[in-house]
């Protein structure tokens, strides 16, 4: 009989200090990792300090238990701790991604208009337009100039930073030009300009605004206006991860879709206290909000580059059918976050397949919308022996569907995966708010997803 409860009614005191102490690591994490610029380069940073080396840098034939990273283009990421066995005879693999919903300026951002200095922005991935509004954003991100000189930009999550708006209408005026219309159509998305400045440059008639915070970017920066064309800047809550509840047993924090679930498989590999007998790989990709495209999203090839360097250790002379073997004997777990029932909105949920929080990280037997339509449905007999790895090692998990069967649904990168011959599960931590400013998940979710991925290491052959 199954018999799921909440998890706090399962663990021990010596287990709550963990997952307190786990948290607090996570929540230092999140607070510096805001872009998926600023999340590969901290956990780069992070698994240095572990022994982690370039793979490009490797000399020599293969060595079990060597500690080895490929990065592509400041983007993505893949860690892997070499395994007893060849990477012909497959690999493990948590997969998450790091990208997340936010706005990210266009090529042309900066404009005056009725003496306020503002920059226009183009959404990324599935918002809700009336989350900006009238909360504190920070500016984040990278601009190149034409000499090749890297500028970061980071401003607004520091307590001295100012921080940046998109003003909302009053209540008072807005009735017939917002409060008449549907949610979808009352913030359009060309309206979420952020104001930037508003202070003018002394005997200057045209644009005055616009130019003295142009004035103030090249002092500070060292940019010009027309550096805008080769940049990368997002515009994302000012927020710190918090505690939620006066328990403090959850976590509110932007863009846990999908760092939660990036940030738990990268510290489970980190944390390996033994040479696993199958490769342990972490992939931290971009682009899944958008449907993975470009070269540094799983449909890209960079993966398949991956897995053909370790190959090459032990077989410096291979076939494409040696790819297309390691990739058939490799198991994945889709690392990507779900639904928790909300009291407030449980009626999109079938309450019998429905995650909850506190009951750990979740596994998902196919994503998809209605009839399951752009999913990967993984097979019975590898679901099996996922079960069997978390009971092994006591991790608290449960098992629900994305919302009733005709309400909507999502996808993940698991087709990709499985596109390539592997054998793969979604899993995630259940999160209430998804796509928001500030997203909550469960403290003891969050310490379990870490469990799992290190069993899934551990246990699958």
């Amino acid at each position: 009989m199954i018999n799921w409860k909440n998890g706090h009614l399962k663990v021990d005191e010596t287990t709550l200090s963990e997952i307190e102490s786990f948290a607090k690591d996570y929540m230092q994490f999140m607070a510096v990792a805001k872009t998926e610029r600023e999340t590969v380069t901290q956990s780069i940073k992070e698994a240095r300090e572990k022994g982690f080396r370039n793979l490009d840098e490797l000399e020599g034939s293969w060595r079990p238990g060597e500690k080895v990273y490929f990065e592509n283009r400041k983007k993505s990421v893949v860690f892997a701790v070499l395994g007893q066995k060849p990477a012909t005879e497959g690999v493990n693999i948590v997969v998450a991604h790091v990208d997340a919903p936010r706005l990210d300026l266009k090529p042309r951002p900066l404009k005056e208009d009725e003496q306020i200095a503002i920059l226009e922005t183009h959404y990324y991935g599935g918002i809700k337009n009336f989350h900006w509004v009238s909360t504190p954003l920070a500016l984040h991100g990278v601009v190149v100039k034409t000499d090749g000189t890297v500028v970061e930009i980071a401003v607004g999550d520091k307590d001295e930073d100012p921080v940046l708006v998109i003003p909302d209408i009053l209540p008072h005026l807005g009735r017939k030009i917002q409060m008449s219309k549907t949610m979808d159509e009352a913030i359009p998305g060309e309206s979420l300009d952020v104001v930037i400045g508003s202070v003018p440059l002394k005997d200057e008639e045209k644009e005055p605004v616009k130019k003295f915070i142009l004035k103030l970017l090249n002092d500070t920066y060292g940019i010009t206006e027309a550096d805008f064309l080769s940049a990368e800047l997002e515009v994302v809550p000012a927020l710190k991860p918090r505690e939620v509840g006066l328990d403090r047993a959850l976590i509110g924090a932007y863009a846990q879709d999908d760092r939660v679930c990036g940030y738990t498989a990268f510290r489970a590999l980190l944390d390996l206290a033994e040479v696993p007998e199958k490769t342990a790989v972490v992939i931290l990709a971009d682009k899944e909000e958008v449907g993975s495209m470009g070269n540094t999203g799983m449909r890209s090839a960079f993966i398949d580059k991956f897995l053909s360097k370790l190959i090459a250790l032990t077989k410096p002379s291979f076939s494409p059918l040696d790819l297309y073997e390691a990739w058939n004997r490799t198991k994945v777990l889709s690392a990507d976050v779900t639904a928790a029932v909300d009291p407030i909105w449980k009626s999109v949920h079938e309450m019998q397949n429905a995650a909850r929080m506190h009951y750990g990280p979740v596994l998902t037997k196919y994503t998809g919308s209605r009839g399951k339509g752009g999913a990967n449905d993984a097979h019975a007999e590898f679901l099996a022996q996922v079960r069997e790895a978390f009971d092994k090692e006591g991790v608290i998990w449960q098992m629900a569907e994305l919302g009733k069967v005709d309400e909507g649904g999502g996808g993940t990168v698991a087709l990709f995966m499985a596109d390539r011959g592997a054998d793969v599960v979604d899993i995630g931590v259940a999160l209430w708010g998804m796509h928001s400013l500030f997203e909550v998940s469960s403290k003891l979710d969050v310490y379990y997803a870490y469990k799992a991925n290190q069993a899934f290491f551990k246990h699958l052959k």
